[in-house]
């Protein structure tokens, strides 16, 4: 039977192998810090990034365009909404009402405007009758002066003929003016181009417009956002109803720092993570322009520098980037989001102060107020028409 030697216990050898352990461990997390290091550096070095961007998009705020209580709201948030259809409707009486007042003046306008017309000739007529009972006057008084001398006629007939010879004169002269002043107000313009019927028409267009704006349609389509109409609103013009934000075209607005923009230009290219993918999904984008100014510029209340203490802060300049539709297409994005967006600076770009930006798309004009005159045209022509004395008959 053996018996086990113990073994002597060496405390500089457990030492030294301890050491070269640690030193193993630590040269490897130092290797490791190097590499990845180097390859952040590698992968980064050509481009600046900020956390500091959101996407953005067109905000469209519907407003009402006339008076009137809520008597329908036939879009709801989240719903999506195309050109022209119908968003809000209005109580729209009120508007009637005025319309069919508008449309009374206008007509009122066009018959004062013919009575005028027919008073001119009805002045004429009167001159000409006098003009013929001054002729015979005339006539008569140069036989009774012709006869004054023989005895035939007395000196009071003279006289009178006298009288009336100029009575018939002023007569005739009085006729003449008040045609003149009919004439100053007609000026020889057709009934359609008299200034009141000018006036009252654009009376009849401002009212047929309230009655017809009284329905609120989507300008562009989009998806609808922010209602705040609700059935039983009295609402009055100007106050906004909702909003509609269209998502086939968003953008991301950047804020780089100042100490960041030295080398950005618009064309280089940019790659954009966005927060609520968790990272995820990587969109890329290109450069349009750069802001110019800073955000601090277009503040409500900017800073002032010249008073105080100062402390010399960074600021930020907003960079426009342009996403890929298609990866919109795909992956839609809200306006709002938070992203991490980095711009490649490696790339030459264009310069400093180009800017692609397009506003040839639908979400910058609309047409859905292109023809809204066109009835009320329609309704002005018939007025003027029906209410001229020769048309009459010819309806009759």
């Amino acid at each position: 039977m053996t018996t086990a030697v113990p073994q002597k216990i060496r405390p500089r050898e457990i030492l030294r192998k301890r050491n070269r352990r640690l030193k193993g461990v630590t040269l490897a997390i130092l290797l490791a810090g190097l590499s990845y290091f180097a390859y952040w550096w590698y992968m980064n070095r050509d481009w600046v990034a900020t956390d500091d961007a959101f996407v953005a998009g067109h905000l469209i705020t519907i407003k009402a365009l006339t008076e009137g209580i809520v008597v329908e709201v036939a879009a709801e948030n989240t719903q999506a909404v195309q050109a022209g259809d119908l968003l809000v409707r209005l109580d729209g009486n009120h508007a009637e009402v005025a319309l069919q007042q508008a449309k009374a003046e206008l007509a009122e306008t066009v018959r004062n405007i013919v009575t005028l017309k027919a008073q001119i000739d009805t002045l004429n007529h009167r001159v000409i009758a006098r003009q013929a009972s001054l002729a015979t006057v005339r006539h008569d008084l140069k036989r009774y002066e012709s006869a004054l001398f023989e005895g035939a006629v007395s000196e009071q007939q003279v006289q009178n003929a006298r009288d009336r010879l100029r009575e018939l004169e002023a007569a005739i002269s009085e006729a003449e003016a008040e045609k003149s002043g009919i004439q100053a107000q007609l000026l020889e313009t057709d009934i359609d181009h008299h200034p009141s019927v000018e006036k009252a028409k654009s009376r009849v267009k401002k009212a047929y417009l309230d009655y017809r704006r009284s329905n609120i349609f989507a300008p562009v389509s989009g998806y609808v956002s922010n209602r705040r109409a609700h059935v039983g609103d009295h609402i009055k013009s100007g106050m906004p109803l909702m909003a509609i934000v269209p998502l086939d075209e968003v953008w991301i607005e950047a804020n780089f720092l100042e100490t960041q923009i030295a080398s950005i230009r618009p064309g280089q290219s940019a790659e954009i993570k966005i927060d609520a993918y968790g990272g995820e999904r990587l969109y890329h984008g290109t450069v349009q322009g750069l802001n110019p100014g800073t955000g601090s510029v277009f503040a409500v209340l900017p800073t002032n520098n010249a008073t105080g203490n100062f402390i010399h802060i960074a600021e930020r300049v907003p960079v426009r980037i342009g996403l890929d539709p298609k990866e919109i297409q795909e992956h839609p994005l809200q306006p709002g989001l938070s992203t991490l967006t980095r711009i490649n600076i490696s790339e030459t770009g264009e310069p400093l102060l180009t800017s692609s930006v397009s506003i040839r798309s639908e979400f910058y004009r609309t047409t859905i107020f292109d023809n809204e005159l066109e009835e009320a045209e329609r309704l002005i022509r018939e007025i003027i028409y029906k209410n001229q004395p020769n048309n009459n008959r010819l309806n009759e």
